[in-house]
C-alpha cells in the first residue's frame, strides 16, 4: 500500500485531491470526520438539499466552524476550506473537483450525479450502492469509455468483499463463496419503519430519539440491503447469485468454510462461485457465538493435496475435510475508510471494485398483500423488500428492480411474498432513470436461464 505516500506527494506540491461530497447523512458524516485529517485531500464542497444539514454534519464530525466558512466554490478552492451548497451541478463541474462522491442513497439521484460527473471528466465513488445495483454496469462502462474511474466505496462491505475475491484469485485460489455477516431472521422480511425499532434497539443500542433514519436502517434488516450489496459484489467480481437468492444461514466466523461450500460437499450452497450472507442469529433468535455480524469473508478451495495439508498445518480456518478454507475481516468502518477509494481513484486511476458484468439483480418482493392503486414506497419501507436474483432470471421474469419501486402506482393486486414485475406498475417510460436502466439491460443482454 502506498496511498498515503501518494497523498503526501500531492500535499507537498500543494495539489491536494479535490473532492465533491453529495449528501450529508451517516456515511458521509463518518467520512468527514477523517477527511479533514487526511493529508493531501481537500473537500472542496458538500452538496446537500438543506445547507444547515451539511453544516451540522461537519460540526458533528469535529470540523471547526472556520473550515466551512467559504463564501463560494472559488473561495473554497483558494483557501482550502469547504463550501456547502444546494447547487450540485455547480459543485460537480467546478475545476477544483477531481473526485465526486455520491452518498445520497437515492438510485435516481445516483444515476444522474454519476452521469454528470462522467460528462465533466470527474472520477465517481459510488457510496450509493442502490444506484450501483440498479444500473452500475452501464455507469462503469460509460466512465471507462470517458477515461474516468467509477468505484465502489471502500469501507462499505461490497468493496471489501471484492478485495477478498481479488486477493484469492491473485493467489491462484478458486473462490467458492464470498459475502458478509448480518443480523437476520426470516420474519425480518416483513419489518417496517414502525416495527423496526425493537430490533434496532438491540442491534445498534439506539432508540426513537436518535438521529437514525428508520427507513434506511430497516433496509439493512429486512433483507434488502444484503440483496443490493451482494448484487454489487456479483457484478464487480463475476460471481453468480444462488438460484434461490440469499438464504442467510447462521454461521460463526470459524464455521465459514464448513457452511459456505457446495451442498454435495456438506455445505449449503446451490453452486460454487457465488455469494451468501451469514446470520448472527440462530433461527430461534439466540446469538451465534463468535458471529460475523459486521464482517466480510471469502471461502476458497484447495485444489491439491499439498494445499489442503497447508490449510490444516497453518490453521487457515479450514472445513472439516480441509478441502476449503476461509479468510474473514471482523468489521468494517463504513465512511471512515472511504478515503481509500478517493485516493485510489485520484492517485492510481484505479477503482476499489467496479461492476464489469450484469450477473445479479435485486427484484421487488411484496412484504404484505398489496392492492392495485397503492403507491410503492421503496427500499426499507412498508410495502416491498429487495430479493437478490440471477440477472438472467430477473430479465426472463420481467422483475421490477427494487431501485425503481418508489413513488409509482400499482396496476395489479400482489400477494404477500410475490415478486413484482414491470407489468404490475405504472412506469413512466420517459423517466431518465427508467430509460437508463432499460439501456443497461439491452447493453448487457442475457439469455434466459
Amino acid at each position: 500500500m502506498n496511498l498515503h505516500h501518494l497523498l503526501k506527494q500531492r500535499a507537498e506540491k500543494d495539489r491536494p485531491v479535490g473532492v465533491a461530497l453529495i449528501g450529508a447523512g451517516k456515511f458521509a458524516t463518518m467520512f468527514l470526520t477523517q477527511a479533514r485529517l487526511t493529508t493531501g485531500m481537500h473537500i472542496v464542497g458538500i452538496a446537500e438539499l438543506e445547507v444547515v444539514r451539511g453544516q451540522a454534519a461537519c460540526l458533528l464530525a469535529g470540523w471547526p466552524a472556520e473550515q466551512i466558512a467559504a463564501q463560494n466554490l472559488d473561495d473554497a478552492a483558494k483557501s482550502r476550506t469547504t463550501f456547502i451548497t444546494e447547487d450540485v451541478d455547480a459543485l460537480i463541474a467546478h475545476p477544483a473537483v477531481e473526485v465526486v462522491i455520491d452518498a445520497t442513497g437515492n438510485p435516481h439521484a445516483g444515476v444522474a450525479h454519476c452521469l454528470k460527473a462522467i460528462a465533466n471528466g470527474k472520477h465517481i465513488v459510488m457510496v450509493n450502492v442502490e444506484a450501483d445495483a440498479l444500473a452500475g454496469p452501464l455507469l462503469a462502462r460509460k466512465a471507462k469509455q470517458t477515461g474516468v474511474v467509477y468505484s465502489l466505496a471502500w469501507g462499505d462491505q461490497p468493496a471489501l468483499i471484492c478485495e477478498h475475491v481479488d486477493w484469492a484469485r491473485a493467489c491462484g485460489f478458486t473462490v467458492t463463496c464470498a459475502g458478509k455477516g448480518t443480523r437476520y431472521l426470516p420474519q425480518y422480511h416483513g419489518l417496517t419503519p414502525d416495527t423496526v425499532w425493537d430490533t434496532l434497539k438491540i442491534y445498534l443500542e439506539v432508540d426513537e430519539d436518535s438521529d437514525i433514519n428508520p427507513k434506511m436502517f430497516n433496509s439493512f434488516l429486512d433483507g434488502t440491503k444484503s440483496g443490493i450489496e451482494m448484487t454489487a459484489v456479483c457484478n464487480a467480481t463475476g460471481l453468480v447469485p444462488q438460484s434461490g437468492g440469499l438464504s442467510f444461514p447462521p454461521a460463526s466466523r470459524f464455521e465459514l468454510a464448513d457452511t459456505f461450500k457446495p451442498q454435495e460437499k456438506g455445505g449449503i450452497l446451490s453452486r460454487t462461485g457465488t455469494t451468501e450472507v451469514a446470520s448472527s442469529l440462530f433461527r430461534d433468535g439466540t446469538d451465534v457465538p463468535a458471529h460475523l455480524v459486521m464482517g466480510t469473508f471469502v471461502v476458497i478451495e484447495g485444489e491439491t493435496d499439498y494445499a489442503r495439508e497447508c490449510f490444516k498445518q497453518y490453521h487457515m480456518l479450514p472445513d472439516k475435510s480441509h478441502h476449503y478454507a476461509a479468510l474473514y475481516r471482523p468489521t468494517h468502518m463504513i465512511g471512515m475508510e472511504l478515503g481509500i477509494s478517493v485516493a485510489s481513484a485520484a492517485c492510481r486511476n484505479e477503482p476499489t471494485g467496479a461492476p464489469t458484468c450484469f450477473n445479479s439483480d435485486v427484484v421487488s418482493t411484496a412484504k404484505r398483500d398489496l392492492k392495485a392503486g397503492e403507491i410503492l414506497d421503496g427500499e426499507g419501507g412498508f410495502m416491498v423488500w429487495g430479493k437478490q436474483m440471477p440477472a438472467a432470471d430477473s430479465m426472463a421474469a420481467g422483475g421490477l428492480p427494487l431501485g425503481l419501486a418508489s413513488g409509482i402506482r400499482l396496476k395489479n393486486d400482489i400477494a404477500k411474498g410475490s415478486r413484482l414485475s414491470w407489468d404490475d406498475v405504472e412506469i413512466d417510460k420517459n423517466d431518465t432513470t427508467v430509460k437508463f436502466r432499460r439501456e443497461m439491460e439491452a447493453a448487457f443482454s442475457l439469455p434466459n436461464s
